[in-house]
């Protein structure tokens, strides 16, 4: 099987309409678009939330609630995430762990800033630098013989 012998399946693809080809066609004159109207007009594009004319929707509603622009939102990690990377050989022992390596092993994305979160369990000593802890995830980090160190 190579590119030459790729067809389309059956039934899936259908010739478009010939509009606009004399009477004799079935489809000339008005070209199947009806007598006069917004939309028999050559040019014609109505948005899909234009009501005609009436009061649309999105203003008719009442508006509530407020989005702070300045809100930083972090991607959080359980320590007990990690020590199951741990048991799993997914994760070193003693080795540091930072947003890179998390973005590795497919925690948190690319230009996540990563927050560490207290529940779960540690017993493994690990060298953990993010951008914000939470204060039970400091301690465990610390009581496992690790280090907790924030990234500016």
């Amino acid at each position: 099987m190579d590119l030459s012998n790729l067809k389309p399946a059956e039934g899936s693809t259908k010739k478009s309409k010939r509009v606009g080809r004399g009477q004799g066609s079935g489809r000339g004159n008005t070209s199947g678009r009806g007598n006069k109207g917004q939309k028999a007009e050559s040019g014609a594009s109505i948005p899909a939330w234009f009501e005609g004319g009436q009061m649309p929707l999105q203003r008719r509603l009442p508006k509530f609630g407020f989005k702070n622009p300045f809100r930083v939102e972090y991607r959080p990690v359980n320590v007990g995430r990690l020590q199951q990377l741990v048991e799993e050989g997914r994760l070193a022992v003693g080795k540091e762990v930072n947003p890179q390596i998390l973005h590795d092993l497919g925690l948190v994305g690319k230009h996540d800033l990563v927050k560490i979160l207290g529940s779960g369990d540690l017993s493994t000593s690990l060298k953990v630098s993010a951008h914000a802890f939470s204060a039970s995830a400091r301690t465990k980090i610390e009581q496992a013989g690790g280090t907790a160190a924030d990234i500016a």
